[in-house]
């Protein structure tokens, strides 16, 4: 079967209270230009009180689902990339699926961290082809300032909250907005980026170690293998694409480092102003930074309507995903 997927709607959704790196200085020994010159980051918005990525991704899923104008009882299923959700179970895509009362929908989380959004629509994608379903929400909605050391200055400026959504459905047209998808894993470097689950032994048996609650990264590392591995697995994408690299209007990229994003820019040739980033509003939002990224380049007319763009991401596994789409007028 070749049926055709339309991308109908996007959303994204982010908390209210933001810190700024001036915000920093009192609790770390850091500066703004310190955070500046490092990451590009100048803020991040982060959960406080009783929020829950949950409720971002509530809100985020029900703005892509209105500018689809599909109805919440017409989804087939609900794919959430949450590694950090509110509940290990009920997954995020229950809880979901609950608040907006998409009743029939089939719901799972899947863990791929920030490649997430990618990994999603890879998954949706083989289920909308293979006609098992015709309409599919994704909502990738994480909390990751819950899960860093605070006392850290080297990772816990890096990230923000957020949530952010695509509605994917069958094309009422030949186009295909999802030309090309390439997805990759390479668990034997696993390790630069990590964080444990907790948990005690039962007391009838030997006490573990019981694992600190943290996100722990080799950034270092994570630089090398991003800006060597990923420009080679995009232009695969792109070829499979049946596309040239200078035939495509916008890169999307991950929000992890504005220095890992420049250095993309350079290695495959894209011309600075179509290199979409506002990592400097939000910093790392996970999953959700390239949704966001995309909303948000669209409303402030960064990226004209019609278009085709790369949508890359990288995260912990190691793992990536690339999809080159065609995004059309309406879906913002």
């Amino acid at each position: 079967m070749n049926i055709p997927i339309k991308i109908a709607g996007i959303g994204f959704q982010v908390p209210k209270t933001v810190i700024t790196n001036d915000d920093l200085t009192k609790i770390l020994d850091t500066s703004d230009e310190w955070i500046k010159t490092r990451t590009g980051i100048e803020k991040r918005h982060v959960l406080s009180g009783n929020e829950t990525a949950v409720e971002l991704g509530i809100e985020a899923g029900k703005k892509a689902l209105s500018k689809s104008g599909i109805p919440a009882s017409e989804i087939d299923y609900i794919i959430c990339a949450a590694s950090l959700g509110t509940h290990i179970y009920p997954s995020t895509a229950c809880e979901i699926q609950r608040a907006i009362d998409a009743k029939n929908a089939a719901c799972f989380d899947i863990t791929a961290a920030c490649s997430g959004l990618i990994y999603s629509m890879g998954i949706a994608r083989g289920l909308i082809k293979s006609g098992m379903a015709k309409n599919i929400l994704i909502v990738a909605t994480d909390a990751v300032s819950r899960c860093v050391d605070w006392t850290d200055r080297a990772s816990c400026v890096l990230f923000g909250d957020g949530a952010g959504s695509m509605m994917l459905t069958v094309s009422d047209d030949e186009q295909d907005d999802i030309l090309a998808i390439d997805l990759k894993a390479e668990g034997h470097i696993g390790h630069h980026i990590q964080m444990a689950t907790p948990g005690k032994n039962c007391p009838l048996v030997e006490p573990n170690d019981e694992p600190k609650m943290f996100v722990n990264m080799d950034g270092k590392e994570v630089y090398k293998y991003v800006v060597t591995k990923l420009p080679n697995y995009i232009e695969k994408c792109v070829e499979k694409s049946g596309l040239k690299m200078d035939e495509i209007d916008y890169l999307v990229p991950h929000q992890a480092n504005l220095r890992i994003i420049e250095a993309l820019e350079k290695r495959l040739n894209f011309n600075p102003e179509n290199v979409m980033s506002n990592i400097k509003d939000y910093a790392n939002t996970s999953a959700a930074s390239i949704p966001i990224t995309l909303v948000e380049s669209i409303e402030n007319n960064k990226m004209k309507l019609p278009c085709s763009a790369i949508l890359t991401g990288f995260g912990a596994g190691m793992t990536v995903g690339t999809a080159v789409v065609r995004l059309r007028e309406g879906i913002v």
